[in-house]
């Protein structure tokens, strides 16, 4: 069986590519060259060439791509030219703070049931969410088909929570914070941790600093 072996960070830059398709056909624009995509979102031509040439031919040599075609292409591609209902178990700040994200429903991922195990979130609305009892997660995967969960507890809950979404039948999991939860081998498993994304940044910016020209060499 052939096995794809895609880097993560080249789905990454397909999200981002998408997404500056899609304002440039909000534009009104036609066609566009390897070379607009990569000075739009900030990598370089050849990156973007060697990223689309995972999956395929995209584009006339001269001419470049047709915009409305590939941004289909690339929807295609991440599983985007349907709908994906998702669960949130975690109705916090951050968990009422996903809920109400509009991005989410904008690249169809709908939160079709949040979660809470506090009985004083049970019963209340999050937009037009009420929250439920944990209880009946397995319920509602059972009743939209669900496959993505996302978890906002804290970190003490993470574990069992995930335990919960993996027996109802959720296979790719959205974490937060640096627990490492455990799973089985065909459970997808992503996590976000905030204060790394920070930590990035204050490297770069120690990094500018106290070497001037290595922050320059490395925004090349």
């Amino acid at each position: 069986m052939k096995v794809l072996r895609i880097p993560e960070a080249t789905v990454s830059r397909l999200s981002i590519y998408s997404r500056y398709l899609q304002r440039l056909e909000r534009d009104g624009v036609v066609t566009v060259s390897s070379n607009e995509i990569a000075k739009g979102v900030g990598v370089s031509s050849a990156q973007v060439r060697k990223d689309l040439a995972y999956f395929g031919e995209f584009g006339t040599r001269g001419v470049g791509y047709n915009v409305k075609d590939l941004m289909h292409y690339i929807l295609k591609i991440l599983g985007l030219t349907r709908p994906w209902p998702v669960v949130l178990v975690g109705a916090g700040n951050l968990g009422t703070a996903l809920c109400t994200y509009r991005g989410f429903k904008d690249r169809g991922f709908n939160i079709v049931g949040v979660f809470d195990n506090d009985l004083l979130k049970i019963g209340k609305r999050i937009q037009d969410l009420e929250v439920l009892p944990v209880e009946r997660i397995p319920e509602v995967v059972a009743e939209h088909n669900v496959r993505i969960g996302i978890i906002t507890v804290p970190q003490s809950e993470t574990q069992g929570v995930a335990d919960i979404l993996v027996k109802a039948g959720v296979n790719a999991l959205l974490t937060f914070g640096p627990t490492v939860v455990q799973v089985p081998e065909d459970v997808v498993v992503r996590n976000v941790d905030l204060s790394i994304k920070l930590e990035v940044l204050t490297f770069y910016l120690n990094l500018r600093e106290t070497h001037p020209s290595a922050w320059f060499e490395t925004n090349l």
